[in-house]
């Protein structure tokens, strides 16, 4: 699964986060045009490599005619979200982090959500680099999301409200539960913006996770303290976990039955399920009371994980409730290696049982790119892929055969 680690050595905020993306190979060019289907007027984009104690990163601009802006509110926001050319997947995303953003100013300032006005956060600023990120992160096909404890800073800050205390009071509120510290460098470093992406997309907090490493992409900050390498981190990879054996025992089936809920839902709760650690997620046709076709959605997991689907499942569906029970599973170990084909590398993950190899298969992610890059037909690179497997057995002697 693509993953990618939020790397906080230095903090993290808006502009940072689009700034690595666009290091990590994200088109500029392509990002603005989908940014503009959101309607804003008096800003304009640009990026720019510098280099933070010694590192190259990129530098990302919203340069913003603050005269030609409105005060928005959330229901505004949500409304050129809405009504954008972003995808299902994007519009959702960005709208939970504006949530989550005013639900945190609100608590500061002892108001509603709706009532939150965000210019303290930038408005427009605020709206490319959370919408941008979305967009970045969905041109990379990132799926998981994991973040380091997070550098906050110390000191005081200015603001519209007056001089306060770093971390901000929202990005306080914002990072509740998540492990942060101060630093030895004076300053801000975790903006509220940068707080409410990566406690809305990233599980967990904690070290870098086992993963392949496939790019890294620094995004700068806006301050180059003497010494400093004042840079976010994004690390991209594919999920290393995918290739621990399961370990077997009881697990926890949480299902619910629905009848009344658009079909472009059940991708985004089957994306959240599996960043929040589901080992399983499915969907099945079932007919329900007065003839109606409904669907049975059905997620396993770990049992510690329970109470977070079944939130999960209350908060993003239809559903009126849940059911849940233990189950007993059998599970085979495996592994991956890597053979080579006349289209390139192909990833092949192999089942064993007691150390026997039982079956394989091509890992459809790798004969997909091949197959694009090469313009060859999927099901030639998959046939590929498995005959060198094949061979790469035959090699072996009778010993290392694969049965079959």
């Amino acid at each position: 699964m693509r993953t990618v680690f939020f790397d906080c050595y230095a903090g993290v905020s808006g502009d940072m986060i689009v700034g690595a993306l666009l290091n990590l190979g994200v088109d500029i060019d392509s990002l603005g045009r989908q940014i503009e289907t959101l309607g804003l007027t008096g800003y304009q984009l640009s990026s720019e490599p510098v280099k933070r104690a010694g590192v190259a990163a990129t530098k990302f601009n919203v340069t913003v005619d603050e005269n030609a802006q409105p005060r928005r509110g959330l229901s505004g926001i949500k409304r050129i979200i809405n009504n954008s050319e972003l995808s299902a997947t994007a519009k959702s995303n960005a709208i939970r982090v504006f949530e989550r953003l005013a639900e945190a100013e609100a608590r500061v300032h002892g108001a509603t959500a709706d009532s939150v006005h965000f210019h303290e956060v930038g408005a427009v600023d605020s709206i490319v680099d959370i919408a941008g990120a979305m967009i970045g992160f969905e041109m990379l096909d990132v799926q998981r999301f994991h973040c380091s404890p997070l550098r906050v800073g110390y000191g005081m800050v200015k603001t519209e409200h007056g001089v306060l205390p770093v971390p901000a009071p929202a990005t306080v509120e914002l990072l509740k539960g998540k492990e942060i510290y101060a630093g030895d460098v004076e300053g801000e470093f975790v903006t509220p913006t940068g707080a409410a992406i990566v406690a809305t997309l990233c599980e967990p907090f904690g070290p870098l996770p086992k993963m392949m490493v496939n790019k890294i992409g620094y995004g700068a900050g806006s301050r180059d303290p003497r010494g400093f390498s004042n840079a976010l981190r994004l690390i991209l990879g594919e999920d290393g976990a995918q290739d621990e054996p399961e370990a077997p025992g009881e697990v926890v089936v949480i299902e619910t039955n629905i009848d009344d809920m658009s079909p472009q839902v059940y991708g985004f709760v089957m994306e959240r399920a599996f960043a929040l650690g589901a080992l399983d997620v499915f969907t099945t046709p079932v007919q329900m009371k007065k003839g109606r076709p409904g669907v049975l959605l059905t997620i396993l997991c770990a049992g510690e994980k329970l109470d977070r689907m079944a939130d999960l499942l209350i908060k993003e569906t239809t559903t009126l409730g849940v059911r849940y029970y233990a189950a007993s599973r059998r599970v085979l170990d495996r592994r991956v290696e890597t053979v080579q084909t006349e289209y390139g590398s192909v990833r092949v993950k192999v089942a064993l049982e007691r150390g026997r190899e039982i079956h394989s298969q091509p890992e459809y992610e790798d004969c997909a790119q091949l197959a694009e890059q090469c313009g060859a037909a999927l099901i030639e690179v998959q046939a590929a892929a498995a005959a060198a497997f094949r061979n790469s057995r035959k090699a072996q002697g009778p010993d290392g055969e694969l049965e079959t």
